[in-house]
């Protein structure tokens, strides 16, 4: 068991919520929900190879859940767990070892076909050092983050960027150059692998409210596990169709935000 980097926002008695970030981010990119809800309690990780938290392999799905169980035992009471991405699959297994409250999934990445993945994985691995930080707000711009508003981009830039020509921990090469993110190249891409597992489901008695995001086309939400989904929980599932690209928890903040009121 490996101890991750947590960033905490909100009073400590306040209602817990468990926020797991997608592949390449981090934990403190969910301070805009913090402010939104600032009667909360956010527990946000660094996921293994992200961030501040370990980057030593292995980084396969069950390290993932063996990492974050310890967290949720430490609350004393089951929390919201909310997930964007990859971080989306990691709180339904999460749901499966450890009681919560309620999930929030959103656009999670669950059982994406590897026909899908595999594009998206080379791209990220071969595209991982920017100029500099002007480039890199570039790609973001090119690449999901385009409706995200400037001032949160700018805090992603200065909280997550890094210069590999400073001593600080690079992409896994003695060439590497310039800047990226404070993440493990390797890492990110064994874990791109984890996207293609078959679908798990929480226990039927948890309430799930999924976003999927429409501009994202082949979708990360397979129609299979919104069917599975609605059998299960019935009218403890409630589906969301956004028009809007992949970084909801930025690009719908709002949105986020009312729904973990309302399962709270």
């Amino acid at each position: 068991m490996r101890a991750l980097h947590v960033e905490t926002f909100g009073p400590v008695d306040g209602r817990p919520v468990v926020a797991l970030h997608g592949l390449t981010g981090h934990g403190r990119r969910w301070h805009r929900l913090a402010a939104d809800l600032p009667e909360h309690r956010i527990i946000a990780p660094d996921l293994l190879g992200h961030g501040h938290s370990p980057w030593e392999p292995p980084w396969h799905l069950e390290e993932h859940i063996d990492a974050l169980a310890p967290l949720v035992d430490e609350l004393g009471q089951a929390p919201i767990v909310v997930g964007h991405s990859f971080g989306g699959l990691l709180a339904v297994h999460l749901a499966r070892r450890v009681p919560v409250h309620a999930l929030v999934l959103l656009d999670p990445a669950i059982a994406v076909p590897g026909t899908k993945v595999l594009p998206g994985a080379t791209h990220t691995v071969t595209h991982w050092t920017m100029r500099d930080a002007q480039h890199a707000r570039e790609v973001k711009r090119a690449e999901s983050w385009w409706e995200v508003a400037d001032e949160l981009l700018d805090v992603e830039i200065d909280q997550h960027l890094i210069d590999y020509a400073d001593g600080q921990p690079t992409a896994e090469s003695d060439e590497a150059d310039g800047v990226g993110w404070r993440v493990s190249v390797a890492a990110t891409a064994g874990m791109f692998g984890e996207l293609c597992r078959p679908f798990p489901l929480p226990p039927p008695d948890v309430p799930v409210h999924l976003v999927q995001a429409l501009k994202v086309q082949p979708p990360y939400v397979s129609a299979d596990f919104v069917a599975a989904l609605a059998a299960q929980q019935g009218d403890r599932f409630t589906m969301h169709e956004i028009d809007c690209d992949h970084m909801v928890p930025l690009a719908r903040p709002e949105l986020v935000a009312d729904l973990v009121t309302r399962v709270g």
